[in-house]
């Protein structure tokens, strides 16, 4: 049965924390509509117990900085948690190119708060020249410390270099008891990179990172019908979408109609 955030507070008997509701503040992503938050602001110095932050995700939670949240909005439900079903992954041809052409690419995985001013000038490179109209810009080393560091859950940065050892990508990746969880990427802006898809190929290393962990899924964030930009998450399928309070399973890319449709279903419980 579905847990609710009180069960999922109780699952840690001597870590409790408060749930707080944010005033409504514009959409970014549907600018007509309110948006509304649920979160839990963590203490400087205090840790998450992975369990407890496992259950949170698998009721919609994700994590930014010091803040667990998830929507809370009242006219709205198309914020949609996705993850990857990775042990049935089977990259498409359009990915196998992809991953072809970055084999001369190495990976590691450090602990975030390993990261350093190499880490720090990719990130901003990335923001001044693919984000330069977003919330993040202009980018600052406290931003990237407090976003992406600072962090009171296990996470890793997962980082790409060419054989030259020039570092050309990050994934930053909580680890769950059950996946992986991405929280952020950012990668070679330049023009001569663009043929690489560095950004589907941090999305493909993470589900594989996580089949070789022996991990179950790869937690994508949230997915929004009614946006096209956000079309891309449901493309590495299977996939399961959190859609009244169930986890409900697409072997295909799933239709943005056929999902709004379920969305204004009553929830459906099913005990386990």
């Amino acid at each position: 049965m579905q847990q609710s955030i009180d069960e999922a507070q109780n699952t840690e008997s001597h870590q409790q924390h408060a749930f707080y509701l944010s005033p409504p503040s514009l959409c970014s992503y549907l600018p007509d509509r309110a948006s509304q938050l649920t979160f839990m602001l963590l203490p400087e110095s205090v840790q998450i117990e992975s369990n407890l932050y496992t259950h949170l995700s698998h009721q919609g939670f994700r994590r930014s900085g010091k803040a667990i949240y998830r929507p809370h909005c009242q006219q709205c439900r198309q914020c949609i948690s996705s993850r990857v079903v990775v042990n049935d992954f089977v990259p498409s041809r359009r990915y196998r190119r992809v991953l072809k052409r970055n084999t001369q690419l190495t990976m590691s995985i450090i602990s975030a708060n390993q990261a350093t001013q190499e880490h720090y000038a990719l990130y901003q490179k990335y923001i001044c020249i693919r984000h330069a109209d977003g919330d993040m810009y202009p980018p600052s080393l406290h931003t990237f410390e407090q976003f992406l560091i600072d962090s009171p859950a296990d996470t890793v940065f997962i980082e790409f270099r060419e054989p030259s050892k020039k570092l050309v990508a990050v994934a930053v990746t909580d680890k769950l008891s059950d996946g992986l969880s991405s929280v952020y990427t950012f990668f070679d802006p330049e023009p001569s990179y663009h043929s690489r898809s560095l950004g589907v190929f941090c999305i493909l290393q993470q589900i594989e990172t996580a089949k070789m962990l022996g991990l179950s899924y790869a937690y994508l964030g949230y997915w929004i019908p009614s946006v096209k930009k956000m079309r891309y998450k449901t493309d590495y399928t299977p996939i399961e979408l959190l859609i009244n309070q169930q986890w409900l399973r697409f072997d295909s890319q799933p239709d943005h109609d056929e999902v709004l449709a379920l969305l204004n279903t009553k929830p459906i419980h099913i005990c386990k």
